[in-house]
């Protein structure tokens, strides 16, 4: 039996879950007892919730397990900034090309109405917004990079508006960015809300089990994962834990783990609103620097910052970080909204975020009936969607353009383990930040 050291935790006070209209609706059940299902898989995150959802319609006959170490939304899908993109951006553009971007593109806007219609079909309360997404420079050295983006968006055919000065503070109700480029299909939503809304409308064939971490398993005909309180069996099994592969045996030197940090600041007062921001829809932006702050306005009239970056070989934070990480928020926050300077923060929390050095996502069979799934690198909720909805079909031996490419492009390559891997992020970490300068 392999024993799981590394489980998930709680880092700090995760907003978008704390703020959830569904926080008080219990999701799943405690396993206890020794259980068998026909699949297993493990993390109900937007790419477990996925992947389940495809299943069943698949193999309608067949028992489906989704485990869950925390509260559905509490891990890493309730913990990110809440963009569903569908145009690559810095983050995960990478420099692929333009019909590689428009592949990517098809595939994120189909999981974005993918994810739209289940909103629909069972009235899930998210604050689903269909806001668009800005990119944005406060320094005029990094508009250079918005003006690259934009031209990368024209050559794939992408619509895109560039916007500067007065009319992008009118838009934002901050003067702070010099410039932006507005790309209009992104959505903006809680997505904690968001993928505990999926987990409740799972079909009757899938049985989700919460609050219960996997502390250890085994593999061969069959997969056995052992629990405080008792155990699963299960035919197949797959792993969507992202960040915590490894702590499986799965995608060894494949995915770095960085943990970045986000506040969320008390809603504003209707006065405030009017004063600061009249006539302001909510938005959001991420910054032309990859280092850079995100920054909401959310339909709830709260501001939410991220920002900095932590190595963590741990997979959790320290509180000290934590401190760190909300004094940082505190002077971007700040910098950009001076009149709101006493606007305290009611939330601030840690997530972690999966990266590969060439942003191809761990998408594979392991073999004897074991799957798994890692790596989205920062744009996890549109992704995370399309590739759990697409391993099932793998899983099923069903094939099409979308799967191939989806393989094609999930051949991540080698990192060093540490100490090696930590000194290496490290290093580009303070590179990084030190580049960063005002869009931090």
């Amino acid at each position: 039996m392999h024993p799981i050291r590394r489980l998930p935790a709680i880092d700090g006070n995760p907003g978008w879950f704390e703020t959830s209209p569904s926080r008080h609706t219990p999701l799943g059940k405690r396993l206890t007892g020794d259980t068998h299902f026909d699949f297993a898989i493990v993390g109900a995150g937007f790419t477990g919730v996925a992947l389940a959802r495809r299943l069943a319609e698949l193999h309608p006959q067949a028992s489906i397990a989704l485990v869950e170490a925390l509260e559905v939304g509490q891990g890493t899908s309730g913990r990110n900034a809440g963009f569903i993109i569908d145009v690559p951006h810095n983050v995960d553009g990478g420099d692929a090309g333009a019909e590689h971007d428009r592949q990517l593109y098809a595939l994120n806007t189909t999981a974005i109405e993918r994810l739209r219609r289940l909103r629909d079909q069972y009235g899930i309360d998210c604050a689903w917004h269909d806001a668009g997404k800005y990119m944005s420079a406060h320094e005029a050295r990094h508009v250079g990079a918005l003006e690259r983006f934009a031209a990368a968006l024209n050559a794939a055919g992408f619509p895109s508006e560039f916007i500067e000065g007065q009319g992008l503070a009118r838009r934002l109700g901050t003067g702070y960015y010099r410039a932006a480029v507005y790309t209009p299909g992104n959505v903006l939503v809680n997505p904690a809300a968001l993928v505990r809304g999926l987990a409740a409308s799972l079909p009757e064939s899938v049985t989700l089990f919460s609050s219960s971490p996997v502390l250890g398993c085994e593999h061969g005909a069959h997969h056995t994962l052992r629990f405080a309180h008792g155990s699963l069996r299960a035919e197949r099994l797959t792993l969507t834990v992202g960040s915590f592969s490894e702590a499986f045996g799965q995608a060894r030197n494949r995915v770095a783990t960085l943990f970045t940090y986000a506040s969320l600041t008390e809603p504003l007062t209707q006065a405030e609103a009017a004063e600061h921001f009249p006539e302001v829809r909510p938005w959001g932006t991420t910054s032309a620097h990859p280092a850079g702050t995100t920054v909401r306005f959310t339909p709830d009239r709260r501001l939410f910052v991220r920002n900095t970056f932590h190595y963590q070989p741990a997979l959790r934070t320290r509180e000290a970080h934590l401190h760190e990480a909300r004094d940082q928020h505190r002077r971007s926050f700040e910098a950009r909204f001076p009149a709101l300077a006493g606007k305290a923060f009611a939330y601030t929390w840690g997530g972690l975020i999966g990266m590969t050095l060439n942003h191809h996502s761990v998408f594979r069979h392991e073999g004897d009936n074991l799957y798994a799934v890692a790596g989205c690198n920062g744009v996890g909720v549109a992704k995370g969607t399309y590739l759990g909805h697409y391993m099932a079909e793998y899983m099923s031996g069903l094939h099409s353009a979308e799967l191939g490419f989806i393989l094609a492009n999930s051949q991540p390559t080698w990192i060093p383990p540490d100490p090696l891997r930590k000194v290496g992020a490290t290093l580009r970490l303070r590179r990084e930040l030190a580049g960063a300068g005002g869009e931090i």
